[in-house]
């Protein structure tokens, strides 16, 4: 109990001395190393022996889920947990909630007025976030390969030269045609059945007015519901006789782009975006489920980006979190999850990015070869 208070009154200190200002910036917008050259990568990261550009700092979970309670740990983490990109959705889902989503009487009744409305509205997001990423990272290129993983410009094609199998040539073709053509409409498609359940009152709801605390509660977990939705989901499609048929198409993006995030398999988007029954059965306020929707939909663009950092000036750019998941592209089996909660660590799928990961991985695949190979002589 003393450890604990005393890493509070650590914590009360730290915050009296930095301002939130000052917090935010150090945790968005990080100051390049001084140098000759400002935006050179290779100060926060090197190449490695096949040519990846990786990141000089490990993946590394934050004390959270340890015992007993790491209370400097956590509020360390906390700001990190909320800003940008948790308080980005939440605003975005007021905001979509607000002024582009029809009233509660209105979509009592299932009509093509109010369906088209909010499907015309998801395009129009689908276009400027995800295609606002892609046209300045790999249209315009603004920053060139600097602090991209793969060096290479995603072509359809691997590094010996064959085709990834694209089904309409090119992996942007192919991700546009399963991002606008299944995506979308599966997404919009559970959106719309929580939303008329939810104005008849099917389904629980949740008053802002008379529980203020459980609804700031559950929003602030709508993130952590998510990411363990995710994990759950994406262990069960690389189950190899799912994985084959369904999940394989998202997996030819070795070399993703911010179309890449949610390109896959109408199979997959069912699974993908059914955390929306979690709202179904959790009572809840639209703001949740359309908090949970949005980040389904849009977050997979940031990260598939291919990018560390995102250049925003001569001296300033931001972290891109996400090569964990650039790793699970590129190596298919490691970091299933996506997030705070260490459950790849937990279940032996943890890729740090460094040798000692790679070698681990290598022998668990010879272990795994060495047991197919046992079990098929036995036949």
């Amino acid at each position: 109990m003393d450890l604990i208070l005393g890493q509070v009154r650590e914590v009360v200190l730290m915050s009296e001395k930095r301002s939130l200002t000052s917090l935010y910036r150090r945790l968005w917008l990080y100051p390049q190393p001084t140098g000759e050259n400002k935006m050179d990568d290779e100060q926060y990261g090197t190449k490695d022996k096949r040519g990846f550009w990786k990141p000089h700092k490990l993946i590394r979970y934050p004390d959270v889920f340890v015992w007993p309670p790491n209370i400097i740990a956590i509020a360390k983490w906390l700001p990190k947990y909320l800003f940008p990109w948790g308080v980005t959705y939440g605003l975005l889902a007021l905001l979509v909630w607000s002024f582009l989503t029809p009233s509660v009487e209105r979509m009592q009744t299932l009509s093509f007025d109010w369906v088209a409305l909010i499907a015309l509205r998801n395009i129009v997001l689908l276009i400027l976030i995800v295609g606002g990423q892609h046209y300045w990272l790999y249209s315009k290129r603004a920053q060139g390969t600097s602090f991209k993983y793969n060096r290479k410009w995603p072509d359809g094609k691997r590094a010996d030269g064959k085709h990834l199998g694209f089904s309409f040539g090119t992996q942007l073709r192919d991700n546009l045609f399963w991002t606008f053509c299944s995506g979308l409409p599966i997404w919009t498609t559970w959106e719309i059945m929580t939303l008329w359940a939810y104005s008849n009152g099917w389904i629980a709801g949740l008053d802002i007015a008379a529980h203020p605390f459980g609804f700031a509660l559950l929003w602030f977990f709508v993130p952590f519901l998510h990411e363990l939705h995710f994990y759950c989901i994406h262990r069960l499609i690389h189950w190899p006789p799912i994985y084959a048929r369904v999940h394989k198409i998202h997996h030819r993006n070795i070399n993703p782009g911010p179309w890449s995030g949610i390109s896959m398999h109408p199979v997959e988007h069912l699974i993908y975006f059914s955390g929306f029954l979690i709202y179904w059965i959790v009572p809840s306020h639209p703001l949740h489920f359309m908090h949970l929707g949005l980040m389904a939909g849009l977050s997979p663009a940031q990260g598939h980006t291919g990018f560390d950092r995102i250049v925003t000036g001569k001296e300033n750019s931001f972290h891109l979190p996400y090569y964990a998941h650039y790793l699970h592209h590129r190596l298919f089996e490691v970091n299933y999850a996506d997030g705070s909660i260490p459950l790849d660590k937990w279940f032996g799928s943890f890729h740090d990015g460094s040798d000692v990961s790679d070698d681990a991985l290598k022998l668990r695949r010879k272990k795994m070869a060495t047991k197919r190979a046992a079990k098929r002589a036995t036949k």
